[in-house]
């Protein structure tokens, strides 16, 4: 039994890469609309930003991770003037 087994046996699944870049897109997305809106005062745009970077640690479905951070992202597209 290999280290990979090992650990699926303990209930312990890896992401798939679609879940890894969709991940690190969106939260490069919050982390450029958070900088935003700390220097534009825009507080709806900072939080949606945190949002954005810290969502995916509670979502373990990569569908539910994209459709999350599609939504979210549409929301800073119109938040950002």
């Amino acid at each position: 039994m290999n280290a990979f087994e090992q650990l699926q046996s303990l209930g312990l699944v890896l992401p798939t890469p679609t879940y890894i870049v969709g991940a690190i897109l969106f939260g490069l997305v919050g982390w450029l609309s958070f900088r935003r809106g700390r220097k534009s005062q825009h507080s709806q745009l900072t939080w949606v930003g945190l949002a954005l970077m810290f969502y995916p640690y509670a979502v373990a479905q990569t569908w539910l991770l994209w459709l999350l951070g599609t939504a979210l992202s549409v929301w800073v597209y119109f938040c950002w003037e």
